[in-house]
């Protein structure tokens, strides 16, 4: 019989991924994912690019490169951090990884040993509770409010609790919430950061994805004692195919990030990166993003105003001002993994939230997104799920 290690014991298939079997049938309504809507994705002009790369360099995509990555393309991720997220940095705190999930797997093996604690948001991002699980730390959830974590509650964490190592956070349309985090609320954040001298993983998937209000600096801008690992991506807002995304840190932090990839994939897919620097040189992504953020505004909108049409006024939801989440919050005595398969029945799908509190215990809580499916569909399914919302209210 074959034997596994101790921490395959500790890993389970995401919640997410196995329903996705499900809702990929094309008679379900699902809000589901977390992807972006294929029909915004730029086919031609990744077509184009792709040509452009193998007629003027094939070879060199089709060689291993430098674990770092490929200095054009982080010279324009240098860019683009300067002119989206307030961070001024340099080619030499880059490294390219196989997406933003990539720096979330390296982040835990860097920082945590069992036992070990990580703080993060209650609720938080299924993908990193479960990338970190295997290095087998404890979790402490803070809570939150629609400002983002409260501060009061993680000084008083980080003034009684040994060994915590790093502090998880999404600042911006938060997976699943889609909540903000105010600009006090970060200032606040980085004073408690810098007293205690933690790590801080910044998560920022949807910050360019903003469809109202006033961009917020990222925690990474306001870092001044090198604390903030700071992980992007390309994936929602060019094409999550391409597997692009990259970490920003200091010299002695990303000095170990590099080891890690050394050891994990060697380095990110040449080709892919040499297509997504063609891409940039070729197109406006800009011009893009804008695209991709009207179509997404428009469906949010649909969604929200359907739930303020239908939903029972004993469940609340929050307002996102951007990114791809809305998150529900049910009467205390409703479980929504117990609703799921009813909405199912009527062919409309979510995520139940329990598996996004790593300590477990609420139930009555799930995601919706709302990028992936057309206006129409939006309105028809949330009435769905606001049927069987009123049929188990007591």
């Amino acid at each position: 019989m074959v034997s596994f290690s101790n921490r395959m014991d500790l890993l389970k298939g995401s919640e997410i991924r196995e329903l996705l079997k499900l809702t990929s049938q094309p008679d379900i309504i699902s809000f589901a994912g977390g992807m972006p809507a294929p029909e915004l994705f730029p086919v031609e002009g990744v077509k184009k690019a792709a040509m452009e790369v193998m007629d003027e360099a094939g070879r060199v995509a089709l060689q291993y490169t430098s674990t770092d990555g490929l200095p054009a393309l982080r010279e324009k991720i240098v860019a683009r951090m300067a002119a989206k997220n307030g961070v001024k940095t340099d080619i030499d705190h880059i490294l390219v990884t196989s997406g933003s999930q990539q720096g979330l797997d390296f982040s835990a093996r860097i920082f945590l040993n069992p036992g070990d604690v990580v703080l993060l948001e209650s609720p938080s991002y299924l993908g990193a509770v479960n990338a970190f699980k295997a290095c087998e730390p404890n979790f402490i959830e803070i809570p939150t409010d629609d400002n983002g974590m409260i501060i009061e509650e993680l000084d008083k964490v980080l003034a009684t609790t040994k060994n915590v190592k790093m502090i998880y956070v999404i600042p911006d349309f938060q997976n699943p919430t889609g909540k903000t985090w105010s600009l006090e609320r970060r200032e606040k954040f980085m004073e408690v950061v810098n007293k205690y001298e933690i790590p801080v993983i910044e998560d920022n998937p949807y910050g360019e994805l903003r469809f109202e209000g006033k961009d917020m600096p990222s925690l990474k801008s306001m870092d001044t004692k090198g604390l903030v690992i700071f992980l992007g991506t390309m994936s929602k807002i060019l094409a999550p195919g391409l597997r692009i995304g990259w970490i920003c840190a200091e010299d002695e932090i990303l000095g170990k990030y590099n080891f890690i990839k050394q050891g994990a994939d060697l380095q990110s897919s040449t080709i892919d990166q040499l297509i997504a620097n063609k891409f940039l040189e070729m197109y406006d992504l800009d011009e893009h993003v804008a695209k991709i953020k009207e179509v997404y505004r428009k469906r949010r909108d649909a969604m929200l105003k359907t739930m303020e049409e239908t939903f029972p006024k004993e469940v609340k939801f929050t307002h996102p001002e951007g990114g791809l989440f809305t998150w529900v919050v049910l009467p205390t005595y409703m479980d929504a993994k117990a609703l799921a398969p009813q909405c199912l029945e009527k062919k409309v799908a979510y995520v139940p939230g329990g598996s996004f509190f790593p300590n477990g215990g609420k139930e009555n809580h799930f995601r919706l997104n709302y990028s992936c499916m057309p206006e129409e569909k939006i309105v028809e399914g949330i009435t769905k799920i606001a049927e069987v919302i009123k049929a188990n209210l007591k």
